[in-house]
């Protein structure tokens, strides 16, 4: 599994490309080639100015565009919450499902079932 990228990472490099090396940013977000064309290329103003201009585009990104941009569309937060909210609702369903059979509603059988069903979609 690979480390999620950091937009503030980024863009600190990238503008740190603007007074030394130029492409750290590109190997940090798994663009190696490309890191090793603005290293080529140091000898012009290019990838100063490349540098400066993507420093700016990172920031100027919200989280999620960045995380789809760069961490294949997985934002940590976002992630968090959607496996906490499914773990809340299945853990709800299993309460209703308890009581339904404790009520006499479905049989043993029946919500060993539904219950098999419920924790599989845990993923």
């Amino acid at each position: 599994m690979t480390k999620r990228k950091s937009r503030s990472v980024a863009a600190v490099l990238a503008f740190s490309g603007t007074l030394t090396i130029s492409g750290l940013h590109k190997f940090y977000l798994g663009q190696p080639l490309w890191g090793v064309l603005y290293v080529l290329l140091s000898w012009t103003p290019i990838p100063k100015v490349a540098s400066a201009i993507e420093g700016v585009w990172y920031l100027a990104q919200d989280e999620e565009v960045f995380d789809r941009n760069f961490n294949l569309g997985k934002s940590a937060t976002r992630n968090s919450q959607k496996a906490s909210n499914q773990v809340g609702a299945i853990a709800e369903a299993m309460r209703e499902l308890d009581a339904l059979r404790q009520d006499g509603l479905i049989s043993e059988y029946e919500f060993e079932q539904k219950r098999r069903q419920l924790l599989d979609q845990i993923s």
